[in-house]
């Protein structure tokens, strides 16, 4: 199978993640891109799964089995892509020109589960004795939550355990990301929280009769604003990650123009490095903010825990990896990365887990996003490789 036909089914089949917005309507969700991978495996003719993980959002999961296989190998890809909003080319039409493929989530990641796919099913057509036990998953819900990871990941760790075709832990995690064939072995995670301050609301002809929860909350993004050139003197640098970052992204407050607002919200993005506790990264920044300020203020639980992809057990599994790389198109790098993956989630159940597939993150969620089809097939060549000689 061409991975480039395969990508064009994909990218013509709407699967935005509403990203938290009270969206509905047949392009959003994961549900007819999960029919279609049933289908795809169905007629491969072998073992498979739909997992549901919340109502209409489900994890697909394929296995091949070899007889005496000594490894069993991942390959994630998520189904799910972010929302189409702004884009200058029609975002389900997958258009080839001059070498690339044109669509939402050609580069992240449909093009990453297209070649995996493809590599899937020439293993199971080739059956080559010294291949790997393959598990293909295309998990949902990436793009915010990754409620698709963590519960495949519930899978082996107990967490989520039931009798499926993963209810024992791979060896190795090779999850898809547009990283130009290079190998990502390290990235950060985030934490998200919301940020509330609140007063009292009275007609804005006179002010003084209420407290402006806005004006509150200046203050505070104020102070937030030096915490952020602060941090990376107070946190530490990850060789390959870098420092860790703060970032306030969205801001709420107020009803009418007319009216002193008695409430004001504002979401905060931290981004946390390999080595740190994200547990401490909540209090460390109330801590920073109720001894400089004199306002008071509401910090509300994190909806994103954190989790981030270290290299310390991951290394023999990304040598192996990159000898397939050279193999095929020369030397690589293994770096780190600055977003999150799939890949922290099944490190932290103790599978090492590896980043590496077709596409520029420079081109992910862009306004024309597109792949070059000639990094699309060496990708899945190169998948194909690994899980051909167990690694």
């Amino acid at each position: 199978m061409d991975p480039a036909e395969i990508l064009k089914n994909l990218v013509a089949i709407p699967s935005i993640n509403p990203m938290g917005r009270d969206l509905a309507g047949p392009e959003f969700f994961e549900t007819r891109l999960t029919d279609w991978l049933v289908d795809f495996f169905r007629r491969l003719e072998v073992p498979h799964q739909r997992l549901e993980v919340s109502p209409g959002r489900s994890n697909v999961v394929a296995r091949i089995l070899r007889p005496g296989a000594k490894t069993t190998i991942l390959l994630d890809a998520h189904q799910d892509t972010v929302p189409v909003d702004g884009m200058t080319i029609a975002p389900f039409d997958p258009v080839v020109k001059e070498g690339r493929l044109y669509g939402r989530g050609a580069c992240d990641v449909k093009g990453g589960m297209a070649a995996m796919l493809a590599a899937f099913a020439r293993l199971a057509r080739e059956t080559p004795d010294s291949a790997a036990n393959v598990i293909m998953s295309c998990t949902c819900d990436e793009e915010f939550t990754a409620t698709g990871a963590r519960s495949l990941a519930g899978l082996w760790s107990g967490h989520n355990a039931c009798d499926t075709l993963l209810s024992i832990p791979p060896d190795v995690c090779v999850v898809a990301e547009p990283t130009d064939l290079n190998i990502i072995v390290a990235h950060r995670g985030a934490i998200r929280w919301k940020l509330r301050t609140t007063g009292r609301a009275c007609h804005s002809s006179r002010p003084k009769e209420g407290v402006n929860a806005i004006y509150k909350m200046a203050q505070v993004l104020s102070c937030l604003e030096r915490y952020a050139e602060e941090l990376p003197r107070m946190a530490p640098t990850h060789p390959l990650c870098g420092s860790a970052t703060i970032s306030v992204g969205r801001i709420e407050g107020g009803v009418s123009v007319n009216v002193v607002p008695d409430e004001c919200t504002i979401e905060i993005d931290r981004r946390v490095i390999p080595g740190e506790d994200p547990q401490q990264v909540i209090p460390h920044v109330t801590t920073y903010l109720r001894e400089r300020l004199d306002v008071d203020f509401e910090m509300f639980p994190s909806w994103l825990d954190g989790a981030t992809l270290s290299d310390r057990n991951n290394g023999p599994w990304a040598d192996r990896l990159m000898r397939h790389i050279a193999a095929v198109v020369g030397p690589r790098e293994k770096q780190g990365a600055w977003y999150g993956t799939n890949g922290s989630r099944f490190a932290v159940t103790g599978v090492p887990a590896i980043v590496f597939g077709p596409g520029s993150i420079a081109q992910a969620h862009t306004k024309d996003e597109w792949i070059d089809i000639e990094q699309l097939r060496q990708a899945s060549e190169i998948y194909y490789r690994m899980c051909a000689v167990g690694g």
